[in-house]
């Protein structure tokens, strides 16, 4: 331990420390996975679109959006793959980020995990919510 700062700082920068690493890691994990739980819901928007479609006056759109789709399908699985293995940095993401929440579980216990996770989420919505009501 550093001899400078008290045990109580010293625990609050290490607790910091690992908070930060733990968004910063799950923020790179999250950039590939949102591609694909994306592409589920567009899906999803696509074909309840293409349904409403009665008159079939939206084929520019919907091929458009079919397009961006598949687009957006390419992009993630170059993220995530090579070839049929994963992307040897997208694995070592996965891997570092199971080994920060092991340190966190270790410095701060499994509500402290908990709470990680809890405030990383809350952080994510907060956000958008945000930036949703920039955009007015």
């Amino acid at each position: 331990m550093n001899n400078t700062i008290g045990r109580d700082d010293f625990k609050s920068l290490q607790k910091r420390y690992l908070v930060w690493f733990y968004k910063v890691t799950r923020e790179a994990i999250d950039k590939i996975e949102r591609k694909f739980t994306q592409l589920e819901i567009d899906r999803l928007i696509l074909n309840q679109i293409r349904k409403s479609d009665k008159d079939k006056n939206l084929i520019s759109q919907l091929r458009d959006f079919d397009k961006y789709i598949r687009n957006k399908e390419q992009a993630g699985l170059s993220l995530k793959y090579e070839g049929k293995k994963l992307n040897p940095e997208y694995q070592f993401l996965l891997l570092k980020l199971g080994a920060i929440e092991k340190a966190i579980v270790s410095k701060m216990g499994k509500k402290g995990l908990v709470m990680v996770k809890t405030a990383y989420e809350e952080e994510m919505l907060k956000r958008i919510m945000e930036e949703r009501q920039e955009k007015r």
